[in-house]
């Protein structure tokens, strides 16, 4: 009877096994004392992003140099860009439907190895979405580094880029930024619109979220009072099971390999 009642796992099986494969290939890559001991837990209070800017452009670089810093890439080089983005609107009542939109910020390598990220000018004006992807961008610019490809290949690599942006301390904003309601008004209309940012569901963010918690031996509670109401829950019911499963200390025990000529 209790087997019966027991709910059902957070994650598939596979999807499981892909998360443990892609923290294992960034713990051998890029874990080591730098890690266990220098990585935080980013949260989203005034103590990590204090507020003294006076204009939407002075926000968006003073955050990315905020998510640099917590990501431990602050020395790395690199040149951030606001994209362009048209105006689907032609005239007063006049929308084109289904335009295109730009993504939400993209890593690029340019001319001699320099690196450019971008971001969408409408994300200051959502500063978890706009930190979420600052650090994804960011995660891309780290495991590019990597001597070997993600679980499954390169192919896979904007799915581990995400998990890879949790590794870095920021999977409170990766979860929370997932799915997104907000209320829009028009010329004629108003109502509710749903968008997706990112690669992975809430409940993949929320996967991997708690496996950070577990290596950096964090309780739940430090992440709790920053989430999502509806992803509370399944926080602890991520922890508990990934306890059940014993990956810490599957983990734990996956050797850092220090680059070549460090």
């Amino acid at each position: 009877m209790l087997g019966i009642l027991r709910s059902k796992e957070i994650l598939s099986r596979e999807d499981t096994e892909f998360q443990v494969a892609t923290f294992k290939w960034l713990l051998r890559h890029f874990g080591g004392k730098e890690f266990y001991e220098g990585t935080q837990l980013v949260l989203p209070t005034r103590d990590y992003f204090p507020s003294s800017v006076e204009t939407e452009n002075e926000a968006a670089i003073a955050t990315f140099h905020a998510v640099k810093k917590y990501a431990g890439m602050e020395e790395w080089p690199c040149r951030l860009e606001e994209q362009e983005e048209a105006d689907p609107r032609v005239a007063p009542t006049l929308i084109i439907q289904n335009a295109p939109k730009a993504p939400l910020g993209t890593f690029e390598v340019e001319g001699d190895n320099e690196i450019v990220i971008t971001y969408s000018p409408d994300l200051v004006r959502n500063p978890t979405q706009l930190v979420a992807t600052y650090a994804h961008e960011l995660a891309h610019y780290l495991t590019a580094t990597s001597p070997e490809g993600p679980p499954g290949g390169w192919d896979n690599w904007e799915f581990a880029t995400d998990i890879a942006a949790t590794f870095l301390g920021f999977g409170i904003f990766m979860a929370n930024s997932a799915v997104n309601f907000h209320q829009f008004s028009d010329v004629d209309s108003q109502g509710w619109q749903y968008s997706r940012s990112g690669y992975l569901s809430e409940s993949e963010h929320i996967f991997a979220l708690a496996i950070f918690l577990g290596l950096r031996g964090m309780p739940t509670e430090v992440a709790l009072p920053h989430l999502k109401p509806n992803l509370k829950k399944r926080l602890k019911r991520a922890v508990r099971e990934i306890s059940d499963l014993k990956l810490i200390d599957e983990l734990l025990a996956v050797e850092y390999l220090p680059p070549e000529g460090s």
